[in-house]
């Protein structure tokens, strides 16, 4: 049977924070299989690191700095000294292998050797039933091609690394690794039930246009041949001046932009999050020339509301009890719920009925919906359940 325990510490000092989380969290756990470790980027990363093995010996550790707090079952979590907490999980039937590297000369390459890396600690030369991935804030999509060049279509979860001010301060992990760019992985091999609901909960408006240019990856400069801040400003009654910069991520929180999958199942948050002084906007993922961009919106109400039903469809998906919810919610969401944040704590511990949980708070989130492709998003949830 899977168990686990969450366990957190604000503690003035980063070895005892993670000792102390790390403690709580192995409570009763006979063979600990993976431990989800989420810290601050005001702690030293090192220290919690060594303070954790303490206690967690050498059972697997992977995660990633979280922006600005945490969510557990006692409510939202963060200090002025930083914040640390561990979802651990226990059970004999279940293998995980866990790898990390830094970026190298090609993210996709990188995730073909991350991939084989894990599958070899785990023992195995199969594929995973499912992988947890965290990544910088990047190239995520090259790393997922490269896993999936070695594993195939196997459902992904987890987000992308954080810090509190989207300055690139953020950390990424796993027992002997700590780096700023690159990627991580746990693959999990299981016959126990894993789902995922990975959703933006947004509302589409009737305001759409084409993607006719983009420079590199993520910068949209143009839609339906006009720059991308103009008909942007347009759709949304604001000034094109005034979502120059910085000011064009927080705009973009309640009215960000989607893109629907080939079968329309998914939309994919795109969020604007800076406005060039040419009209283009440097968007958190992948774009395509030629596809359609679509103008989403939700209230801050939504936003809030959207974690409780989010976390009510993932409990319907689910066929039989739960062990351990894993639930991965965007920084900027965060950023725009601003002090409300206790509202969602209280949504996700009614819905989590005792089972522990931690929530962390990314810059970019994966996942999968109806048997489509794994991508990436940003703005989004996406809400993990693992059976008992």
């Amino acid at each position: 049977m899977l168990k686990s325990n969450v366990g957190w510490s604000t503690n003035e000092d980063c070895y005892t924070q993670g000792k102390e989380s790390a403690k709580k969290a192995v409570v009763d756990l006979i063979q600990t299989k993976v431990a989800f470790l989420y810290t601050s980027v005001d702690c030293d990363v090192k220290k919690v690191l060594e303070g954790a093995k303490s206690e967690l010996g050498t059972a697997p550790i992977i995660g990633c700095t979280s922006s600005a707090g945490l969510i557990v079952p006692d409510g939202f979590i963060s200090g002025e000294k930083g914040f640390t907490g561990i979802l651990a999980i226990g059970d004999p039937d279940t293998n995980v292998g866990v790898a990390a590297s830094e970026r190298g000369k090609d993210p996709r390459e990188t995730g073909r050797k991350v991939a084989l890396e894990a599958m070899k600690k785990a023992g195995r030369e199969d594929a995973p039933a499912y992988f947890y991935m965290v990544a910088s804030p990047a190239e995520e999509e090259f790393y997922i091609k490269g896993i999936q060049d070695v594993i195939g279509m196997v459902p992904v979860f987890g987000g992308s690394a954080a810090d509190n001010t989207v300055e690139g301060k953020w950390s990424i992990y796993s027992n002997d690794k700590i780096f700023a760019d690159g990627v991580a992985v746990a693959f999990f091999y299981t016959d126990k039930e894993m789902k995922n609901v990975f959703t933006g909960a947004y509302n589409e408006t009737t305001n759409s246009g084409v993607i006719t240019k983009v420079n590199g990856n993520r910068t949209l400069a143009e839609i339906d041949g006009v720059p991308a801040l103009k008909k942007y400003a347009s759709w949304t009654g604001a000034k094109a001046k005034e979502l120059k910069e910085n000011n064009l991520l927080v705009t973009t929180i309640t009215k960000p932009l989607g893109v629907k999958d080939r079968l329309g199942d998914l939309i994919a948050i795109r969020h604007p999050m800076y406005g060039n002084e040419d009209g283009s906007m440097n968007i958190g993922a992948n774009l395509a020339v030629n596809t359609a961009v679509i103008q989403m919106e939700a209230s801050v109400d939504e936003l809030i509301n959207s974690t409780g039903k989010t976390m009510k469809e993932l409990n319907k998906e689910m066929n039989g009890d739960i062990g351990a919810y894993l639930l991965v919610h965007c920084g900027g969401r965060r950023l725009g719920i601003g002090d409300r944040i206790d509202e969602v704590a209280k949504q996700l511990k009614k819905e989590a009925k005792g089972v522990p949980f931690i929530t962390i708070f990314t810059f970019g989130e994966y996942g999968v919906k109806d048997n489509g492709g794994n991508t990436t998003g940003g703005l989004m949830l996406s809400f993990t359940a693992f059976g008992k």
